[in-house]
């Protein structure tokens, strides 16, 4: 039996770009996940002051929402959680990249920088090999009337 949970943060690190949004809302934005080994339990993310995303939880932690479709990772998932601005100065040492170094003039010191942590609480996780995998598994069942071995599937507690 798959660990879900286990497969959710081993992919996570191979995920490019994920759709994140806070609760209450419609709206979710293009955002590249990170993952920091030395503070597990939560995906981090780099954006500006004054994005909609960084004024929402200005004031403090709200309700997000964090959804991926990634077939190179063979990722999907759709999770709730708590969305926070953080100050960790070694989390973002750890997240930063040259991809974000190309939005901030000044790099990691640019006073425009925003760090938020997304802590999940639930959500629905799919995981696939995808690829060459997921075709046989297709072409089998189509000869064989069997269902396809398609991955695992359900819902997760973090």
């Amino acid at each position: 039996m798959t660990d879900l949970r286990q497969e959710f943060w081993k992919r996570l690190d191979d995920v490019q770009a994920g759709m994140l949004g806070l609760g209450g809302q419609d709206r979710l934005v293009p955002m590249s996940p990170q993952v920091d080994d030395d503070v597990p339990g939560h995906v981090w993310f780099i954006t500006a002051k004054g994005t909609d995303l960084a004024e929402g939880v200005a004031s403090g932690p709200k309700d997000a929402r964090f959804v991926v479709a990634d077939a190179k990772s063979g990722l999907y998932a759709d999770v709730a959680g708590q969305l926070r601005q953080s100050n960790d100065r070694e989390a973002l040492d750890e997240v930063w990249s040259f991809i974000a170094k190309a939005w901030f003039e000044d790099g990691e010191t640019d006073p425009d920088v925003c760090l938020l942590q997304f802590t999940p609480r639930a959500g629905e996780v799919s995981v696939t090999d995808g690829g060459a995998k997921f075709l046989y598994e297709i072409a089998k069942s189509t000869l064989t009337d069997a269902k396809p071995d398609a991955g695992a599937q359900g819902s997760v507690s973090f």
